[in-house]
């Protein structure tokens, strides 16, 4: 007998698990920079209308998709299409895509916990040193904390949906809230820090440009775990009493919150620590910037507080990162998960081991591929530059394939589930939504702007990347 699939506690539950999966590396160091090198508030201004006019409604669609289904993305799409063998391979693809992506989450989270390690011995001094970074990652050491995370997290998902997704959510979710707020707090109380303000708050348009509105869709999309499964298996395990809208909207609200506040955070810290500082010369790579940049600014914190002070605030702000990147992986490895669950008939143990040794797998050459191997870190080239194997799988899945399966969703949902399909879902838990201005944009945009929104997206990567 296969175990039963589960399904959270309650809508809170949902939504703390769902914004655990959608707040990461992207909010807290991306954001703030992509806001800063484009015009500040306004910047924020173009984020702020996607989020509620193409990612806010794409959201709706992928969890009534899923609790509709009660399938994981293969399963949803297969269903929900009468079994058509063409959508379950689109289907297929929102499966590949989060586990590739959990590869590259993974070798991002052992960066992390090894820096977490550094600066809990005394480390700040070493880690703000420029080659610092190039040596640590291509320690042979780091398979030993590779194998302390992926006990961490297939133990997590051992729990199962409530005792392990959503217990890690109720508890990791609120923290992190509080530990941003109280380091936010800290950092505006600093001098020089207004400048940091002015600058990420103070619209700026004439830094806007073609560029800068693909940057700020594609950072809304992928922020909200879109395009990956992850919305569709958890709609999956929502409750068919709960309004589908309302936890949407929550989970918006709450991911968008998170990226604001880390703005308010890295910009006036950067200002108040070094005034000189050019915001066009950082990097939008959210590995660039913690790694590399972030440990240099809270060393010139000590001048301020003390080098004790300074490493306390540093492991504050890297355990902070480090339990956003947690609650992201652990979602995206449940999406593979649940397909084995789903499809193969298989109990949650036998998935998660399954899945543990996939993963193990594609990470170990991940780990290796910034200067521990040459062949991983040597592994191709397009666009004119050698990529590594971390890089390959970075660029496709976590960079090119989102956007594209945005698109499958919402052509889906116009043309083969039909509006219809999806507004009777809807109304389930939301009676209200029938006739509401929120249905008739759906039953207009879904088919029409927001595809090809996605498709210019896509094609913008495609030709940025790889040509």
């Amino acid at each position: 007998m296969v175990e039963d699939r589960g399904q959270f506690s309650s809508k809170l539950g949902f939504i703390l698990a769902a914004a655990g999966s959608a707040v990461g590396l992207g909010n807290l160091v991306a954001f703030p920079v992509m806001a800063s090198k484009n015009g500040g508030a306004a910047f924020l201004i173009v984020y702020l209308f996607f989020i509620a006019f193409i990612c806010y409604p794409v959201m709706i669609a992928e969890i009534s998709m899923g609790r509709r289904s009660q399938r994981n993305p293969v399963g949803a799409f297969s269903d929900l299409s009468g079994g058509s063998f063409a959508w379950k391979i689109v289907g297929m693809l929102a499966i590949l895509t989060p586990f590739m992506i959990a590869v590259f989450y993974t070798v991002i989270t052992v960066w992390l916990v090894v820096y977490l390690k550094e600066l809990l011995s005394g480390g700040l001094e070493s880690l703000s040193q420029e080659a610092t970074f190039g040596q640590l990652v291509a320690e042979p050491s780091l398979f030993f904390y590779l194998i302390f995370l992926l006990v961490i997290v297939f133990a997590i998902l051992l729990g199962g949906v409530k005792g392990g997704i959503e217990r890690l959510a109720r508890v990791l979710m609120p923290t992190l809230a509080v530990m941003l707020l109280l380091l936010t707090a800290f950092v505006l109380t600093l001098d020089g820090a207004s400048a940091g303000i002015s600058y990420y708050l103070v619209p700026d348009f004439s830094k806007m440009s073609l560029t800068t509105v693909n940057g700020a869709l594609s950072q809304a999309f992928f922020s909200l775990s879109l395009g990956m499964g992850i919305l569709i298996t958890y709609g999956s395990y929502f409750s068919r009493e709960d309004n589908i809208p309302q936890s949407t909207r929550m989970v918006t609200i709450a991911d968008t919150s998170v990226a604001f506040f880390a703005g308010l955070l890295i910009l006036p810290a950067i200002f108040a620590f070094d005034p000189n500082t050019n915001t066009d010369d950082l990097s939008t790579s959210s590995v660039g910037l913690i790694f590399s940049f972030l440990p240099k600014i809270f060393l010139s914190m000590q001048v301020a507080v003390g080098y004790t002070g300074a490493s306390i605030v540093a492991v504050i702000f890297f355990t902070l990162v480090f339990f956003a990147a947690l609650t992201s992986l652990v979602s995206i490895v449940e999406i593979p998960i649940s397909c084995w669950i789903d499809e193969f008939k298989i109990s949650r143990k036998k998935a998660v081991l399954v899945q543990a040794g996939l993963l193990s797998l594609f990470a170990i050459p991940a780990v290796m591929s910034l200067g521990m191997s040459d062949f991983f870190t040597n592994f191709t080239s397009y666009g004119g530059v050698t990529k590594s194997f971390f890089d390959l799988v970075s660029d496709v899945f976590y960079e090119t394939i989102l956007p594209l399966v945005g698109f499958t969703v919402c052509i889906f949902c116009a043309y083969r589930w039909k509006m219809s399909g999806l507004t009777s879902e809807i109304v389930v838990g939301d009676p209200d939504f029938e006739g509401s201005l929120l249905q008739k944009y759906m039953n207009f945009s879904l088919g029409t702007i927001i595809p090809v929104v996605l498709l210019v997206v896509f094609i913008s990567t495609v030709y940025t990347i790889y040509l």
